[in-house]
């Protein structure tokens, strides 16, 4: 019994060494060296090193986020989860929660017509870290139609005036607006939002600049400062639509939060993208780049709303938007498309100031057509260097210039203007009978000259009017006969196109919001 003892003893040491040689062989290298430590012995030491463990006060939590569970069921509960912004506790936020509460309908079409984008701009702030209580603001600014123009000239689903639209490098031209680009549009409101966040410190006033200009904002802020007073979103003198916006965009949010509690039922809006871009090789019509996508060109235009004329220029909008299961079948259908040109349009630059029915003259258009197409009102000129969409040679090969697909405007001028004359009253003259002599309304004339409709001129007396004047065209080329084919008339332009490309006007600017 000893010896065994001993022999359990003896064993049992033995295992010891194993160990403690295996440990020593895991700590060194095949030199001799002390090995690195692992994964888990740095955390540990670096753990001790910055001294014993604290526990975590509420405030370390707070700042902390927790990743959910499961994926959001859709993207309403993804666009809640993402609310970071604080709610604004006002009356008119309850105003505005009974106003929308009560117009079903209303929400209804508003939301639908937002499910085309909405995802992309979900993507958007969470890629940028951004509130996800601002994807509802095109509901607020346009009802999320791209199409949307305001009285002051704003445009697209974010609403953009054409200077901010310009500063944001939003194309304007005679061929596109990019106000009105959803990837564009969406690009420029966030990087506008995350400027006016960074300017104010505080998203409601972010907002209220957004709506009112950040110069105006500013100016409310200085004001309430040197009397004192407080400079929150609610503390500001402000116009009624800012008074009103972030109630507006409040209220909003809240039908999101809980569409139950206001009686109202949002559409499925899947959590998954509805778009994808497609690059374009070449000019291509509107009409058969729809056909080829396989979708309604009311659709194609709704995913792709900043163009305004029959025909996508490559070189100027290289990639289009369609829905995601459609841009396979486009890609597939364009390479296999074997009937002719993709595009049956392209840009004359006029090398003369023109009228309308001189330039339909030598394209071979119907004037009626012209105007249509090109946006060219009644009683107006089309300046030198504008470029105009005119129908496309058959034996054109080549696809309309950058400079010119990026740049390109259209200029007019009225065909008469008027000039500022006096005349002398005769005997028995009046406003109505000098009015009726030179083709004048009675009531323009009485307010040149500060009177009456129905009053009477003292002889001699001198009468202001404004007369219209015929604008002098200057024709530097003549006309092309009236039956002039239209694929003449584009080989012909071809030349005076490319060396007058520079001619063309720049965007407008005026003022933003």
């Amino acid at each position: 019994m000893k010896i065994l003892h001993i022999a359990c003893l003896a064993g049992l040491l033995w295992l010891t060494g194993c160990a403690t040689r295996g440990t020593s062989a895991d700590a060194t290298n095949t030199e001799g060296q002390p090995a690195p430590a692992t994964a888990a012995q740095r955390g540990r030491s670096a753990d001790l090193a910055k001294g014993p463990l604290q526990p975590i006060t509420s405030a370390h939590a707070a700042r902390g986020k927790v990743a959910a569970l499961s994926a959001p069921a859709d993207l309403w509960e993804r666009i809640r989860r993402g609310f970071a912004m604080p709610d604004l506790q006002h009356e008119l936020v309850q105003d505005r929660e009974q106003w929308y509460a009560t117009r079903p309908d209303y929400m209804q079409r508003m939301t639908e017509r937002s499910s085309k984008y909405l995802f992309h701009i979900v993507e958007e702030l969470e890629r940028r870290g951004m509130p996800t209580e601002l994807a509802l603001l095109p509901y607020i600014e346009s009802a999320f139609n791209p199409q949307a123009v305001s009285t002051a000239k704003a445009a697209g689903m974010w609403q953009f005036m054409p200077a901010t639209g310009s500063y944001f490098d939003l194309k304007q031209n005679a061929f596109r607006d990019d106000r009105r680009d959803v990837l564009a549009s969406t690009r420029a409101a966030l990087d506008y939002l995350q400027k006016l966040y960074g300017m104010f410190g505080d998203w409601h006033l972010a907002l209220a600049a957004y709506n009112w200009g950040e110069g105006s904002v500013g100016r409310a802020i200085a004001r309430n400062q040197k009397a004192g007073l407080g400079t929150g979103y609610t503390d500001l003198t402000m116009p009624a639509e800012t008074r009103m916006y972030v109630p507006k965009l409040q209220a909003v949010k809240n039908i999101v939060a809980s569409p139950d509690a206001f009686r109202t039922e949002l559409p499925l809006i899947e959590n998954h993208p509805y778009f994808q871009t497609v690059d374009i090789p070449r000019d291509i019509d509107v009409a058969l780049a729809a056909k080829l996508a396989d979708v309604r060109e009311e659709d194609f235009k709704a995913l792709n709303p900043s163009l305004h004329r029959p025909v996508i220029l490559a070189a100027g909008t290289p990639q289009i938007l369609l829905p995601w299961d459609n841009a396979k079948i486009f890609e597939r259908n364009l390479q296999a498309y074997t009937q002719g040109q993709y595009a049956s349009w392209t840009v004359w630059t006029l090398p003369s100031t023109m009228s309308v029915a001189e330039v339909a003259q030598r394209v071979g258009m119907g004037e009626g057509d012209l105007r249509s197409i090109n946006g060219i009102p009644p009683r107006m000129l089309v300046k030198a260097g504008s470029a105009l969409v005119v129908p496309r040679s058959t034996t054109m090969r080549h696809d309309v210039a950058e400079q010119v697909a990026d740049n390109g405007q259209i200029a007019l001028l009225p065909e008469t203007v008027t000039r500022r004359t006096t005349v002398r009253a005769g005997k028995r003259d009046s406003v109505a009978s000098v009015a009726q002599r030179y083709r004048l309304s009675a009531a323009s004339v009485a307010d040149w000259n500060d009177t009456k409709a129905g009053a009477a001129f003292k002889l001699g007396q001198q009468i202001v009017l404004y007369l219209p004047v015929q604008t002098q065209i200057g024709r530097s080329a003549k006309a092309a006969p009236a039956n002039q084919n239209a694929s003449k008339v584009a080989r012909n332009a071809k030349q005076p196109a490319a060396s007058k490309q520079k001619r063309g006007g720049t965007p407008s600017k005026v003022a933003r919001r």
